[in-house]
């Protein structure tokens, strides 16, 4: 038995009733369940038009196409785009996918986020998007992002998917870019099995979303559109395809249990506050460890822990510590991301020196944080690494 979890499940009756009830309508495919789903998302967290997926990954994926294809395409093959060093793989693959030549960026070693200092010395005029990933629940410093790009053709793309129910100013992250994407997978702040959420406010992005991720075709988008003229030829409009699209739609019990958790999310997110206050308590000024700084108000994903530079302490006899103590940890997401072997695949350059996520991947790590009381896994967790 874990003596601190990764991760917990958050379902109970509801959502086994929820999925239930899909059962017995005999219709599993994307329907009924998932557009009030993606409604009450909406409504969550403030955003126009949201869209349900298969995954984050999806999400981020048909994305990055959706800016291919608007009528004056706001992206095209080479394009340079700014990423930080650190992020999850499917940030960095739909970039590499679609031909981007991608900048990478140090983080700070604090907030896990941009190097704000590194940002602004990054960015060119051939810079056309910066991705800001709110890692760890974190949500980036976006009033400083927007004067660092003020007056320059650069938009801001959002990858959320750590950060559901943080805020920035009052106001939700994935919220703050062009498009924000969001996860619904078993470890995060809700979950739905596996499942995503692509969000904006831009009616033509939306409209081409709608299309990308049923195919390409024209069927699931209104008479009035962005995208294609439309006929009121059913006939004709079922197997009309106008984008390279793919399929990323979610089920419709990933959208029942979806409803169920949403209404869940004011507790969930109030629970791991709680849980963080504990944490910060214990660890704030420990000698041997950095702890993540919450730029706002955090969402809290996970507990991310960095040994301090110029000590003697070995992550490898730390993580044995865990081990041995059913503590279950992983590292902090795919740490320095250009130190996988996968970038020999893409079109990339290193901005400066990646000292901070370089110190991250050889000495950070993270363990869990849950809608549950984490009082004596935390304490607990304090007692094995004095």
């Amino acid at each position: 038995m874990s003596r601190y979890p990764l991760s917990t499940n958050t379902w109970d009756d509801k959502e086994l009733e929820a999925i239930q009830s899909v059962i017995d309508s005999s219709n599993y495919t994307m329907g009924d369940y998932v557009k009030k789903f993606e409604i009450d998302f909406g409504k969550f967290i403030n955003r126009k038009y949201c869209l349900m997926v298969s995954s984050g990954s999806a999400a981020n994926l048909i994305s990055i196409a959706s800016f291919f294809y608007t009528k004056n395409p706001m992206l095209k093959k080479g394009d340079q785009v700014i990423v930080p060093a650190v992020s999850w793989s499917t940030t960095y693959f739909p970039l590499q996918q679609f031909g981007l030549k991608l900048k990478f960026v140090d983080i700070d070693l604090t907030t896990l986020n941009y190097d704000l200092d590194a940002l602004k010395s990054a960015i060119t005029s051939n810079t056309k998007m910066i991705v800001a990933v709110n890692l760890l629940g974190n949500p980036n410093d976006f009033d400083t992002i927007n004067d660092i790009i003020k007056n320059k053709d650069i938009f801001i793309f959002e990858d959320n998917c750590e950060s559901l129910g943080a805020e920035y100013k009052g106001k939700q992250s994935g919220t703050f870019g062009v498009i924000g994407t969001f996860s619904t997978y078993f470890s995060h702040h809700i979950s739905t099995m596996e499942g995503g959420f692509v969000t904006t406010d831009n009616e033509e992005i939306y409209h081409i979303l709608l299309s990308l991720r049923a195919h390409g075709w024209t069927r699931n988008l209104p008479k009035k559109n962005h995208v294609a003229d439309k006929s009121d030829d059913w006939f004709e409009e079922s197997f009309r395809f106008v984008l390279p699209g793919y399929n990323v739609r979610p089920t419709e019990i990933s959208g029942a249990i979806g409803i169920k958790q949403l209404e869940k999310i004011p507790l969930f997110l109030k629970k791991r506050r709680e849980n963080a206050k504990l944490f910060i308590k214990l660890f704030k000024d420990h000698p041997n460890y950095l702890i993540q700084r919450d730029i706002d108000k955090s969402s809290w994903f996970g507990f991310s822990l960095i040994i301090k530079p110029n000590l003697k302490l070995e992550r490898k006899d730390v993580i044995n510590v865990l081990q041995k103590n059913n503590v279950e940890c992983r590292p902090i997401v795919t740490g320095n991301f250009v130190r996988n072997d996968v970038l020999k695949y893409f079109d990339y350059e290193i901005h400066k020196e990646l000292k901070n996520a370089n110190h991250l991947h050889e000495n950070g790590f993270f363990v869990g944080n849950s809608h549950k009381c984490l009082t004596k896994n935390i304490n607990f967790l304090s007692e094995i690494l004095s």
